[in-house]
């Protein structure tokens, strides 16, 4: 039905959202989405073990991301640490919104190999609900898919 409704090519957007580390101040994870309405429901951020990532020092913050994909800081920065994925796994950062219960495996970098360098910033966001590979690799870490968010109120009657 809809593509008798005529066939378009149409430009996504996407969003690149700030998630601060827990432990460090000023220091941020990069994230890459394709689906920005998912982020109120995010679990988890996901790198690619093997690829490349720099923190580096742009204004007063640290910012970390893919060494590949640094050309979208279109201002100056300094290179301060390069390592690999892997060496992410599990690190904590602080969810940008606190009215989603879960346990103590959310919030934490996981490793992917779908993670890609070919856009984004090497960091992809996590909604196990909205996603099959955020599902699979949210299920493997045991993180669970919010069925309701905190801000309802439900009771019996519902």
């Amino acid at each position: 039905h809809e593509v008798s409704q005529g066939y378009k090519d149409i430009k996504d957007l996407t969003a690149t959202v700030r998630f601060p580390l827990k432990n460090e101040a000023n220091t941020y994870f990069l994230a890459w989405t394709t689906t920005p309405w998912t982020l109120p429901s995010n679990m988890a951020l996901a790198v690619g073990p093997n690829i490349d990532y720099i923190k580096i020092k742009h204004d007063q913050e640290y910012l970390i991301l893919a060494k590949d994909l640094v050309s979208i800081i279109e201002q100056e920065y300094e290179i301060v640490d390069e390592f690999k994925g892997e060496t992410l796994k599990g690190t904590s950062y602080k969810p940008l919104y606190d009215f989603v219960s879960t346990n103590e495996n959310a919030h934490k970098i996981l490793l992917a190999d779908f993670v890609t360098t070919t856009d984004g910033t090497g960091i992809v966001h996590m909604a196990p609900a909205y996603g099959e590979d955020d599902y699979k690799t949210c299920m493997e870490y045991n993180i669970p898919v919010e069925k309701k968010l905190n801000f309802f109120k439900y009771n019996d009657n519902c």
